[in-house]
């Protein structure tokens, strides 16, 4: 009985580990990622806490967040709100590869 709450106890700490580092900037999970033996995957809940962990606020048809970026050749700072009620805007999130 023991060895089953040791081995329920390991795997609550290591399937929250993993969904704090899922929370985490993409570098910074990346860097957790590569301490990961893959077998691990196959044990926790790998799936279902990423698309917990990556859900996110925004809701369809709600305005974005605003930030601010810079350009691709680095001349400027563009701001999102400078957008707003004058022309339209499509954010394109993920690999386009």
């Amino acid at each position: 009985m023991l060895a089953v709450a040791v081995l329920l106890a390991a795997h609550l700490a290591l399937t929250a580990s993993l969904y704090w580092a899922m929370c985490q900037p993409p570098d910074r999970f990346g860097r957790f990622m590569t301490h990961v033996p893959m077998p691990m995957m196959l044990v926790l809940p790998f799936e279902t806490l990423w698309m917990r962990a990556r859900a996110g606020q925004v809701e369809t048809g709600s305005l974005a967040p605003d930030f601010r970026l810079p350009t691709l050749d680095h001349s400027s700072i563009v701001q999102l709100s400078s957008f707003r009620g004058s022309q339209p805007v499509v954010l394109v999130f993920g690999s386009y590869t």
